[in-house]
């Protein structure tokens, strides 16, 4: 609660928040479009001008933590996309399954390059070539392509150490690595979806034709000049995740001198980084890889900004606790509450950043008073993130459609294979940790 006594009316939160998300829709600046909403809902709610700005400033002020890790992050991701150590990992994959497996090799692939580290629209760009070469030998539609990349990716999207799995762990004061432990399951499951969808809808759907494969050739020719070897493109991941996992392992297997480690993503995340370029011999290109990196995480940050301050309209309101009241009267599971903000605020913003960011920031408060566990209801919201995270309003949407070179009628038919994929992750996740509380 902030200024002291003071409570803003629900509806007045509802209100802000429904104006932010209607501007976003209206395609304004996702960043102005939270601080109106926020402004809005303050003013509205009984905030006077000076409370309304002080509401603005501890709300920003709150997800610092989360920002701090954000920018850590982006040392990673600038090293991994821009080394060519992830298409070294995406040939790496899709060579060693060969044909048989080809719709596997191609989830897995962009599942693991999210994984590490590398946004899932980037990680779709790098293995999309692949798929288009692998289709067009294997006689696949490019919707069954997409369809495994787009599932892959939202696999490898909830166990990563990017911006929205470090604001789910952050908006629970959960360990990112407790987050990633976590979603391992519903990930896994997501693959086999995916792999199992992407298989039955193999010859639906437009063919890759010899134009999709213009220029292909000879930039896969100028790339394998240019990459690093699998050796040294796996020391970044796999060192992160090593050092990531040491806390969780240490409190399983109740080893003391790991647990007092606290090794935070603040440091395991530029430290892997600027290891792995200097493992890849690619020392002298920091620089260029941190602005790389920076660049790509300043919308995030600044996102972040504007959804704490809109998460702290909401959370000096008596929304969170109507909301209680709300889902303890119609006799639902308080439980849902996690996985079903995850959805519809990812669905509003089309992006699982934002999504997990707005969802968090919101109703964690409403969340965590329904006695839900901190993880469990990290897991729920960020797997909630992936379910309609890809409409057309979203970047996500045209950027696929490009990479895949469909048009927006093509692409749309993909939608509701990638809301099955995400579907199945979040039921998993709510089953396993809302109900059944396995691991905790």
């Amino acid at each position: 609660m902030y200024m002291g006594s003071l409570v803003l009316t629900w509806w007045a939160a509802l209100i802000g928040l429904a104006v932010a998300i209607i501007l976003i829709l209206k395609k304004l600046n996702p960043v102005y479009s939270l601080l109106l909403g926020a402004v809005i809902g303050s003013l509205i709610g009984g905030a006077n001008l000076v409370q309304t700005i002080d509401i603005l400033i501890k709300g920003s002020q709150s997800v610092m933590g989360t920002v701090l890790r954000v920018l850590a992050a982006g040392m990673l991701a600038g090293v991994m996309m821009e080394s060519g150590s992830a298409d070294t990992l995406a040939r790496a994959i899709v060579s060693k399954f060969g044909d048989r497996f080809a719709l596997f090799a191609l989830a897995l692939a962009t599942m693991i390059i999210t994984a590490v580290g590398v946004f899932i629209p980037v990680a779709v760009l790098i293995v999309a070539p692949i798929a288009l070469e692998v289709g067009k030998r294997m006689n696949f539609s490019k919707l069954s392509l997409l369809v495994a990349l787009s599932g892959g990716g939202k696999a490898g999207n909830i166990i990563s150490p990017n911006p929205n799995t470090i604001a789910a762990a952050k908006g629970f004061n959960v360990e990112l690595s407790q987050v990633m432990i976590a979603d391992f399951i519903p990930a896994v499951i997501a693959l086999i979806v995916t792999v199992l969808l992407a298989t039955l809808i193999r010859k639906r759907g437009s063919a890759v034709l010899d134009a999709d494969l213009e220029n292909l050739t000879q930039a896969a020719a100028d790339d394998d000049k240019k990459l690093p070897s699998l050796g040294a493109s796996l020391v970044t991941p796999v060192l992160a995740i090593v050092l990531l996992l040491l806390n969780p392992l240490g409190s399983i297997f109740h080893i003391a001198a790991l647990t007092t480690i606290n090794l935070d993503a603040m440091y395991v995340l530029p430290f892997a980084a600027v290891v792995g370029a200097l493992a890849m011999g690619q020392g002298k290109q920091l620089s260029e890889f941190a602005r790389s990196g920076i660049a790509r995480m300043t919308d995030v940050v600044l996102i972040l900004i504007g959804a704490g301050a809109i998460g702290a309209t909401i959370t000096s309101s008596d929304l969170p606790n109507q909301i209680i009241n709300l889902i303890k009267a119609s006799g639902m599971s308080g439980t849902l509450l996690a996985p079903i903000s995850g959805i519809l605020m990812a669905a509003a913003t089309a992006s699982t950043s934002t999504g997990v960011i707005l969802a968090t920031g919101s109703f964690s408060k409403a969340i965590l008073g329904f006695g839900v566990n901190p993880i469990a209801a990290a897991a729920m919201v960020h797997t909630g993130g992936i379910v309609i995270d890809h409409l057309p309003h979203g970047n996500y949407f045209h950027v696929t459609a490009n990479a895949m070179h469909m048009d927006i009628s093509e692409r749309s038919h993909a939608i509701v294979y990638e809301s099955l994929v995400g579907l199945s992750a979040t039921i998993t996740a709510t089953v396993l940790y809302g109900f059944l509380h396995f691991m905790f």
